[in-house]
């Protein structure tokens, strides 16, 4: 059931659909990610990674909530729940306790590069559709790819 009704076609509303709600999970559970091993992150560059981890769970929260809002303006109930994001998120699983600094940058490399790929695919699929939603995955993915360049950075 959908009490918001969008313009778009039933099948563009549904790419659309998909592609925002993938690229929410992504965002979330990258969030999460990044907080996690802000809380436990080790060694002599933790001040400095510690700091760049809040700005990338600031960012990927930001983008997350324009993303939610954009599904629900095209009539698809996002859904950010812990068991949806854990059985649907790109992003490899993270181990427990404490990571070395080293080790927490490639990480988020990982997760990173991970996301990316799979908004980029998101952003071939909505164009079409909807060059609005595509507006906004490209922009979030450009921020993505900052994050991606700078812990690259930290690790060459």
């Amino acid at each position: 059931m959908s009490v918001v009704k969008s313009p778009l076609p039933e099948q563009d509303r549904k790419t659309v659909g998909e592609a925002l709600q993938g690229a929410l999970v992504d965002l979330v559970d990258l969030s999460l990610v990044a907080k996690q091993v802000h809380w436990t992150i080790v060694g002599p560059r933790f001040r400095s990674v510690h700091l760049q981890l809040d700005d990338v769970v600031a960012s990927a929260r930001q983008h997350a909530d324009t993303v939610a809002e954009r599904a629900s303006a095209i009539g698809v109930a996002p859904d950010g729940r812990a068991d949806t994001v854990a059985g649907t998120s790109g992003i490899a699983p993270l181990g427990g306790g404490w990571t070395k600094d080293v080790d927490v940058v490639r990480l988020l490399v990982d997760a990173l590069d991970a996301v990316i790929t799979r908004m980029r695919r998101r952003i071939r699929d909505t164009g079409d559709p909807d060059p609005v939603s595509q507006d906004i995955l490209i922009g979030l993915t450009a921020d993505l790819e900052k994050h991606h360049w700078m812990f690259q950075a930290e690790n060459a």
